[in-house]
Formats: structure tokens, C-alpha cells, sequence
């Protein structure tokens, strides 16, 4: 049988779904080339905001009309929709869906698969699924078809879940409480991907600076970056990274690590969320406007050439417009590398939709959002034109239309024109042109090698 996946929302759903994929795979599905053609039809859900809910819901809602029309056809849904609980409402509310998924685990939809199957043709399977798995070490991952030889940039979940409720956030409903990956497990998952061809990995947790810290004994984030590093050597991976920090967990110990290991790219993403020390008591964040402008004068101080990201939500309940203009005047100050920006939404059961009133409008939510947005573009041309004539080494993905994309050390966006195939290869573009979201660049001239003079001359 054929399958197809659409994915929406974080890096984490990136990853269940590549995960979800070589799962079928390993059971002998493949993908589609045609979605429209699948015999096994999965969406893998958020619900972070309201609006990313409303698309998953209505891209499920549309297969309906599908399953109904053909019967045969196999509806899954994946993803914090459904949630560590599995909630009965939901299923009573999609009963044509089959196989419901909670976050990061997919054996419902192999253990459905696996029953409908005659039992020779399961014994069969069984044992060349035995096969399979007897190949691969506890954490690998066998990827896709579709993504071997041609995926360079792949995500590793080092630690699922969440233990540090915000007001607003509603993903510890959803994907419950941390719980920390082995080290072996992902120095696996880590090697399998690079044998495959992937050069770069980004380590994920919801707060990945906390990895390590349900378990007794084991490893902080820095410690587990060293053995990655280790092992990259070994395997031809060229970068790592790592996402999402908090203000609360990032030390010292964790920045030397990044400044160090030259695998490591200096490129740390740190939400701030909100300017105002008010709304931040609020939305139960643990930290002070003052204190996240040191950090960032930490980070900076021990990391060379850092880039720095962001997140902010405007219009959280009690956000005047007093309150949100610290919001404004703290981006401008910090002069952030980029600024993921979304308006509030309130979440089933989190605390700020139980107690407290959403009091600023959706047009005035849109209107701080595009504030934001033009003081950030602003910031971010001129940041970026610095780059203007610089050589930078990029590392290439994927290429279309005769134009090669790949990224910087600090994770900016370069394009140039060439027709050889650098799919995964590290090379130095000299910078033509800089925007706010992307560089353009060309192929670099080798640096000329000074000629030693002979004796006497």
C-alpha cells in the first residue's frame, strides 16, 4: 500500500512524521507519488494556536468526503489533536478516522496495519520486519525513500514532553511531562542519519536546555552536545544545532559548549514572549524583561558571531497598549536576528483561557503583530547587509529552478545560481545581495596562496 503525511506545525511533528514514514516503510508501504492516490491518509496535527488547530481539523474533515467515497482507504490522525490521553470526545467527534496517533508514537497505525493483514501475510511481514529491526540499533532510523541520498538537514527529539507550564502554552496537556531520550538511543538515531547522507541535525525539545534533568545521573544538554560532537567526527555530520532554550535554563556551561565545539553552530533560539514584566508574571515565565536583556548580553559575550532568535505573542490577556510598547522597545533594543511573532489564542485547560479574560480585540492583535513585523524587517535588513561582500560558508539542501539554497553558521537563508550538484556540500558564496529574509551570493574564487620566494629571490 501507499501512504501520505501532511505535517503541520513545530520541528517535533517534522520529526513524529519522518518517524511515522519509516515505521510503514519498515513494513513495506511506500510513499505516494500523488496524495490523492494514498491508500493510507494521516494528518499529523497541532494545536498551539487556535488557527493551526482549524487547519488540521479542516484537512480532516475533507477526508471525509474521501473515506466515504472509498471505504478501503486508511484515515489517521496524529499529533497533539489527539494528545497523550486520547480523548474519547475526539473520536466521537471523527468516526470515520481509524487510527488515532498520540505525539511521537506510531505504533497504533503499524499495529492497525499489521491486523488487517491475513495471518500468513502478518507471520511473513513479522519476520522480515524482524529483520529489519535486528539491522538497526536501539534509536536508528531507517529513512524514507523519498528522503535518502536527498535529505541534508534532519531533526533528532532528544526530550518529549514538558514540565514547565506557561499560562498560555498547552502542549504539557497534549504531550505530557519531559522525558529525556537515552544518550545511546540518540547517538543511534544521530549516526543512522548521517550514513544516510544528512550532514546537519538539529537536537529538539519543547525546552531542550532541560534534557536530562528527569533522569537521575545522566547528562545536561552540554554534555549530551559533546557526544554528538564526538560522534559527528566519526560520520561525516557536518553541523548541529539545537531549539527551543528558555531564559530560565540556559548557563553558562551550555554557551562555552556552543563557543567551543565548532560542529556546534552558533545559532541560539530563546523566546522572550513579551517585553512587559507584568504580562510575563502572567503568562508565568520565571524571568523579568531585565533579566533576558542580560542573558543576551551573556550570550553574545561568549558566543562569536552569534545569532539569536525569538518568539513573541502580542495581545496576551491585561496587554495594554503601555505593556506592549516595552514589547516593541525591547526588540528594537536587543536588534534580534529574527523574531517568530503570532497573536494569542486561548488553549483548552490552560490557565490564562481559565482565568483570564482575552481583552484585546483581533484587529488590535493584527495591528501589534504588524508593528512588530515592520520594526523586525527593518532590524534585519540592516543586520543583514553587513554580510554584503563577506564569503560565508553555506551549507546546500536542495536546489530549484538552477538556484542552490542552503544556510549560513547563524542559519540565514543564501541562494546563488550553479548547475554542478553540491546537494549537502559545505562551500564559500561570496555575498551580492542582502534582504531582510535572504542573502544571494556567488560561488567563491579560491583565496590565492602566497608563492614562497626562493633563496635569493
Amino acid at each position: 500500500m501507499t501512504y501520505h503525511i501532511w505535517t503541520l506545525g513545530c520541528q517535533m511533528n517534522v520529526a513524529d512524521s519522518q518517524r511515522l514514514a519509516s515505521e510503514l516503510e519498515r513494513q513495506g508501504h511506500n510513499a505516494a507519488a500523488d496524495p490523492q492516490s494514498a491508500d493510507i491518509l494521516v494528518v499529523n496535527t497541532c494545536v498551539v494556536r487556535q488557527s493551526a488547530e482549524d487547519k488540521g481539523l479542516g484537512r480532516l474533515l475533507a477526508l471525509r468526503k474521501v473515506k466515504e467515497a472509498e471505504p478501503q482507504k486508511i484515515i489517521g490522525v496524529m499529533g497533539c489533536m489527539v494528545g497523550v490521553r486520547d480523548p474519547l470526545a475526539l473520536r466521537q467527534r471523527l468516526p470515520f478516522v481509524d487510527v488515532f496517533m498520540a505525539p511521537s508514537d506510531p505504533a497504533p497505525m503499524t499495529r492497525f496495519l499489521a491486523a488487517r493483514k491475513d495471518e500468513n501475510s502478518v507471520l511473513a511481514e513479522e519476520g522480515a520486519a524482524r529483520a529489519r529491526r535486528d539491522a538497526l540499533q536501539d534509536g536508528e532510523l531507517l529513512l524514507p525513500r523519498l528522503e535518502q541520498g536527498n535529505l541534508v538537514s534532519a531533526h533528532v527529539p532528544v526530550v518529549h514532553g514538558c514540565s514547565h507550564a506557561c499560562s498560555f502554552c498547552i502542549i504539557p496537556f497534549r504531550r505530557g511531562v519531559e522525558r529525556s531520550r537515552s544518550v545511546g538511543e540518540i547517538v543511534a538515531h544521530v549516526r543512522s542519519l548521517a550514513y544516510q547522507g544528512v550532514k546537519e541535525v538539529t537536537l529538539l525539545g519543547q525546552i531542550v536546555d532541560r534534557y536530562g534533568m528527569d533522569v537521575d545521573d545522566g547528562p545536561d544538554l552540554a554534555g549530551l552536545l559533546r557526544v554528538v560532537h564526538g560522534a559527528a567526527d566519526a560520520c561525516g555530520l557536518e553541523r548541529i544545532r539545537f531549539l527551543t532554550s528558555h531564559p530560565n535554563w540556559m548557563t553558562d556551561r551550555l554557551l562555552d559548549t556552543v563557543a567551543e565545539l565548532p560542529r556546534v553552530m552558533p545559532h541560539i533560539e530563546v523566546p522572550v514572549q513579551a517585553g512587559d514584566d507584568e504580562v510575563l508574571r502572567r503568562m508565568k515565565r520565571g524571568y523579568t524583561a531585565g533579566d533576558y536583556r542580560r542573558l543576551i548580553e551573556r550570550i553574545r559575550e561568549r558566543v562569536p558571531d552569534v545569532s539569536i532568535n525569538t518568539d513573541i505573542i502580542v495581545g496576551f490577556p491585561g496587554e495594554s497598549a503601555a505593556r506592549f510598547q516595552r514589547t516593541y522597545d525591547l526588540l528594537a533594543e536587543l536588534r534580534l536576528d529574527k523574531a517568530h511573532l503570532a497573536r494569542y489564542s486561548p488553549r483548552p485547560h490552560t490557565l490564562s483561557a481559565r482565568k483570564m479574560p482575552d481583552d484585546v480585540s483581533e484587529a488590535e492583535k493584527k495591528r501589534r503583530h504588524r508593528a512588530l513585523e515592520d520594526l523586525q524587517a527593518g532590524i534585519l535588513a540592516e543586520i543583514n547587509a553587513r554580510w554584503l561582500g563577506q564569503r560565508v560558508p553555506v551549507l546546500l539542501e536542495e536546489r530549484s529552478k538552477g538556484r542552490w539554497r542552503g544556510r549560513t553558521p547563524q542559519n540565514r537563508l543564501v541562494f546563488f545560481e550553479d548547475d554542478a550538484d553540491r546537494r549537502g556540500q559545505v562551500v564559500d558564496i561570496e555575498v551580492t545581495w542582502t534582504g531582510p529574509w535572504s542573502l544571494q551570493g556567488r560561488l567563491a574564487q579560491p583565496e590565492a596562496v602566497p608563492l614562497a620566494l626562493s633563496p635569493g629571490g
